[in-house]
């Protein structure tokens, strides 16, 4: 059924309309002889077509279809203006306020149905279109949302690659995951940006796959070649990831790559300083080498979370952004929170051994 709003100041001329746009199927006629009145009904009611007089008091249909066209929604609403054949110049002036069509009086009443009926037709196609056009914009959500959670999949899978390989366990990922969201939210990035870090954090050492096991597990202090052999896993890990359309795999390789950066320019692979490091790169380093100090590994004891909070604190410009460092303490509570809710499973712990990779 359509909807038909007729406005017009003249009790007779509604009568009229109303009669003649009955006699049409499927068409149902709301009438206004006030103008304001019938804005405001707009604001509750969509129309599919206005029939509009132009001159009444208060509010003419010039300024009618001006208001008309503000209500959101309503731009393209069919709208016909009723004017006198001399009236050229409102016509002009109602065809750039988003007027359709006109009819002059006295209005001819076959002219009437026929403009009517094809302003409903048109009404009809451009409801057609929007939904065909929501439906479609629907299932390219579906699609969109499907393909992300495939990205989500190799990201967990690859992480998962890389956790039988390496020492550290699938606790310790979700944990640094979680504490790079905190420092990210508290340093201003978007709901978007925070998730993105979430899901790509855990790849950070994905190149660990390429390490020789008698490095990657070796129980004690690596020699100074054994070393830059494992400093290779920050390299590795970005071939893997690099090239990829997809800016969840992205933002992983940026971060395998640059997450043992240091902030004076000391650390590895490229030597980087400050602000040339990638935000994330920054935030990751210190949800990473906390969460690996406090933890229990084969090789290590936990350091009591005091000692670990120092250890920030005294790297701050030198290992760590100062900003990260303070974003991650700044929700200290929260930090805990994700600590209490992600545990190591409980292991048996061997003797305490040198065994650094930071």
């Amino acid at each position: 059924m359509a909807l038909v709003l007729v406005v017009d100041d003249n009790a007779t001329n509604l009568t009229l309309f109303r009669h003649l746009l009955k006699k049409m199927n499927d068409v149902e006629v709301v009438c206004f002889d006030d103008p304001l009145r019938a804005i405001e009904w707009c604001v509750d009611k969509t129309p599919d077509l206005v029939l509009l007089d132009y001159m009444m008091p208060d509010m003419d249909g010039l300024e009618f279809i001006m208001h008309f066209r503000a209500i959101p929604g309503y731009a393209d609403i069919p709208l016909i203006m009723v004017t006198a054949d001399t009236e050229t110049d409102v016509r002009y002036r109602a065809l750039e306020q988003g007027a359709h069509d006109f009819l002059t009086k006295p209005v001819d009443k076959t002219e009437l149905t026929a403009r009517v009926r094809n302003l409903l037709a048109l009404r009809r196609s451009q409801v057609q279109l929007a939904n065909r056009s929501q439906w479609l914009a629907q299932e390219v959500k579906k699609a969109t949302a499907e393909i992300a959670a495939r990205e989500k999949e190799v990201i967990f899978r690859l992480s998962k690659a890389a956790e039988y390989r390496d020492p550290e366990t699938g606790a310790h990922l979700l944990r640094m995951a979680n504490y790079s969201r905190i420092i990210a939210a508290k340093m201003g990035l978007s709901e978007e940006e925070q998730e993105l870090l979430l899901e790509a954090a855990p790849m950070h050492d994905i190149g660990k796959v390429g390490t020789p096991d008698h490095i990657l597990l070796k129980p004690g202090k690596l020699t100074e070649e054994e070393f830059e052999i494992m400093k290779l896993h920050a390299i590795n890990g970005y071939n893997i990831l690099a090239d990829s359309e997809s800016p969840l795999l992205r933002l992983a390789a940026d971060l395998a790559l640059t997450h043992h950066e240091k902030f004076n320019g000391s650390g590895y692979p490229r030597g980087l300083a400050g602000e040339q490091i990638p935000l994330e790169g920054r935030i990751v380093a210190v949800a990473d080498v906390f969460d690996a100090l406090t933890s229990e590994r084969p090789y290590k004891h936990a350091w009591p979370l005091q000692q670990a909070v120092e250890f920030l604190q005294v790297g701050r410009g030198i290992h760590f952004d100062p900003a990260c460092v303070d974003a991650f303490l700044a929700e200290w509570s929260k930090v805990l929170a994700v600590r209490e809710q992600y545990q190591d499973e409980t292991e048996e712990i061997t003797p305490d051994f040198e065994h650094t990779d930071a």
